[in-house]
């Protein structure tokens, strides 16, 4: 999820590993589908207070599908805050290291800090609300009480350390220290706190409840149980599960969704950097379609590891993360230990003692988020995802069986998640050159995989752990970096934001990524499709095989050229760079982007846009031009403020992820995560020196090293947010 650049821990967070030779869809385009294309016709934030502005903001409280957007769009800034439309107020509720138990410190922030297990985690990303009423219980509709669940992808990191939580910055050589990387296993995963809007002092406001009995943490030592085709297959056998039925965590968490049975759902996304092989261990396999896997899922032999925690000793916590092939079988090291991540992994918060259950019949890959369709009763269930990778893949997973209305409120949340996510079928996109495309079979009987060369797919075991070499084999369309998945509400139609690729050029363009272009930043060149933009998708029925296609959103700076770059007419109130995270909001429609962002942060830091979604067909065909190579692609209708506008921007070296709303839409809950993360390892101890002293200097909290953190944002007339 984070915008490539050249520090040693970000390098993990642009993996490329597609080396497949699927051609263009032009060059595949299905004669089948060649039937004619329809076209339709600033505030700041605080920890507590409001800030005055100077514009009236709109007063339309109504619920449904907004008309219009009914704010002053915030300007562009760099400065080190979080700024929100005049009228609104934004209050920082929960950040790293934030203690999770009755009784515990508060954070001391100077990197003494112990107990991760029992604190929020760093790097807060994706996020979902879990409302509950007076008494405690699950409720849908009660909007002043509930359970925050949400991601902790990763930690700010330099040379191996994860700087900022060590006293002195931590040992950025081999071998590292038990101490620092105990404390590195604590701080990924997943966190449940519960919120409340209390009566205080200065009027009513968000605050976490410490001791609340909900209150959970998942780390990369939590165990976990594999379900679906893969669970027991020799694919998952390790020292610690003989059977290949358990693991152990979950680790660099992405994107969220929740499920339409009342469960979080997350993503787990670059996990392959967390991992280490030796340069023999090609050689001891002995399996040259084993050795092929590994390097088409990032892991080469002799590469290092993010973080080194193999080499913290021989204790079994740290050499489950080398994974080679070190021992007389796989139930006697952890050769296997790099096939039980990357899978959606999904969670019950209102139950603190379940285990968390990995999905495998969704697939396994650089999982951003998982976004459902409307479930129809008597229709399977549908769920669309995006492998955060250059040159990689969109998926769609149809369930076998049929959705059941009752199930929305059932006795056993897994027990429903057992029903619908299990067992189904899992397709990747081909978009074809005239605006349609189609959704390709991922199972032993299609004859594409069962001819393919590069792995011998024998069973749907082999395509949940593969799953990325089964989309090799039937062809599917190499994307600009494929990241959150969003339904809108109105008309079931799907988004996919593709956030941006350096490798794009202009020979190989296409109709569904079609800008390869030279971008500047402080005088430097950038290169590919360097802001990137946002596909969607229009299906008559979310379990066809087939589906038509445009372009909903071109990012780009306000000042590119329109005929090559600026292709939606942005301008200074809606320009942005490396869309991300993307949620729509089901009380009003809004679509909610956000950026994480590395091109343009020379002019602004990154932000979170409302957008009026529109519909597929919306616009026009467009010829653009790359080198010597014309393409056509399918834009949508071309933006203005009233249409897209920009309603938040971050503190410096933040990326703004994860946005969840209360069932009223009238407080939203959004991650800030990595402030200051260009600050330097030698620098840890020099605040002065920071690239960002949030959220200390917003007011919260001890200590100025930054943390990631979760703000709540509510109107001040107590209004409808973005309306």
């Amino acid at each position: 999820m984070n915008a490539p650049d050249l520090r040693p821990g970000a390098l993990f967070n642009d993996e490329d590993s597609n080396r497949s030779d699927n051609a263009t869809f032009d060059s595949v385009l299905d004669a089948r589908l060649s039937r004619r294309r329809l076209l339709g016709g600033g505030a700041a934030v605080a920890a507590g207070a409001a800030v005055a502005g100077c514009a009236t903001p709109a007063t339309n409280t109504a619920s449904g599908p907004v008309q219009q957007l009914g704010f002053t769009p915030v300007a562009r800034s760099v400065a080190d805050t979080v700024s929100v439309p005049a009228g609104y107020t934004a209050q920082v509720l929960y950040a790293g290291g934030d203690p999770l138990k009755a009784g515990m410190a508060a954070f001391k922030n100077d990197g003494t800090d112990n107990d991760w297990g029992n604190r929020a985690g760093d790097h807060h990303d994706g996020i979902e609300w879990f409302g509950l009423d007076a008494q405690g219980k699950p409720s849908d509709t009660f909007t002043s009480r509930g359970l925050l669940a949400m991601n902790h992808e990763a930690t700010t990191d330099e040379k191996l350390s994860s700087f900022f939580i060590h006293a002195n910055g931590g040992t950025a050589t081999l071998p590292r220290p038990a101490g620092e990387i105990d404390k590195e296993l604590m701080i990924h995963g997943l966190s449940v706190v519960e919120v409340r809007q209390e009566m205080g002092p200065g009027g009513r406001r968000w605050a976490t409840r410490q001791d609340s009995p909900l209150n959970r943490r998942i780390t990369t030592m939590s165990e976990a149980v594999f379900t679906g085709p893969a669970a027991g297959s020799a694919h998952l056998v390790t020292k610690f599960s003989p059977t290949g039925t358990k693991g152990r965590g979950t680790v660099n968490n992405c994107g969220t969704g929740r499920t339409p049975w009342g469960t979080f759902v997350s993503g787990e996304e670059n996990w392959f950097g967390y991992f280490f092989r030796d340069a023999q261990d090609d050689a001891r396999r002995n399996d040259p379609k084993i050795t092929a896997a590994f390097n088409r899922y990032g892991r080469r032999a002799g590469a290092p590891s993010r973080h080194g925690w193999e080499s913290g000793g021989s204790d079994d916590r740290f050499q489950r993360w080398n994974t080679g092939a070190t021992g007389a079988s796989a139930r006697d090291d952890y050769r296997n230990e790099f096939h039980t991540f990357g899978y959606i992994v999904e969670l019950d918060p209102y139950s603190p003692n379940t285990l968390l259950t990995k999905r495998t019949a969704l697939g396994r890959f650089a999982h951003e988020n998982v976004t459902f369709a409307k479930p129809v009763a008597g229709q399977p269930v549908v769920a669309y995802m995006g492998c955060d990778a250059r040159g990689e893949y969109i998926y769609k997973f149809v369930s076998s069986e049929k959705w059941d209305p009752a199930d929305a409120n059932p006795r056993n949340r897994l027990a429903a998640g057992d029903k619908y996510l299990d067992s189904g079928t899992l397709y990747a996109a081909r978009f074809n050159a005239d605006g349609n495309g189609e959704w390709l079979e991922l199972s032993p009987k299609n004859p594409a995989i069962a001819a393919y060369k590069g792995f011998d797919f024998k069973t749907a075991a082999d395509i949940c752990v593969f799953t990325r070499l089964a989309a090799d084999a039937v062809g599917a369309t190499k994307m600009d970096r494929p990241e959150w998945a969003g339904v809108n509400p109105k008309n079931g139609e799907v988004y996919i934001t593709l956030t941006n690729n350096s490798e794009r050029t202009a020979a190989t363009v296409d109709a569904a990524n079609p800008r390869a272009y030279t971008d500047l930043k402080a005088g430097k060149e950038q290169k590919g499709n360097v802001h990137g933009h946002i596909v969607r998708l229009a299906e008559t029925a979310p379990a066809e095989a087939k589906f038509r296609w445009d372009i909903y959103l071109f990012a780009s700076e306000a000042d590119a050229d329109k005929a090559t770059v600026n292709l939606s007419n942005l301008s200074a109130e809606n320009d942005l760079s490396s869309p991300d995270g993307l949620v729509f909001s089901p009380a009003t429609g809004i679509c909610w982007i956000q950026t994480d962002d590395g091109a343009y942060t020379d002019k602004t830091n990154c932000m979170l846009l409302a957008a009026m979604p529109g519909r597929v067909g919306d616009g026009a065909p467009v010829k653009i031009k790359a080198g010597d190579k014309e393409v056509t692609t399918y834009a949508g209708k071309p933006q203005t403020p009233a249409t897209l506008r920009r309603f938040l921007v971050g503190p410096r070296g933040a990326e703004i992820t994860g946005i969840t709303e209360t069932p009223d839409g009238r407080a939203i809950f959004v991650n800030i995560q990595h402030a200051g993360e260009n600050t330097k390892m030698a620098d840890v101890n020099d605040p002065s020196k920071y690239e960002s002293r949030w959220p200390a200097n917003a007011g919260y909290g001890a200590g100025q090293r930054p943390r990631s953190a979760t703000i709540v944002i509510t109107k001040n007339d107590g209004g409808v947010i973005g309306t």
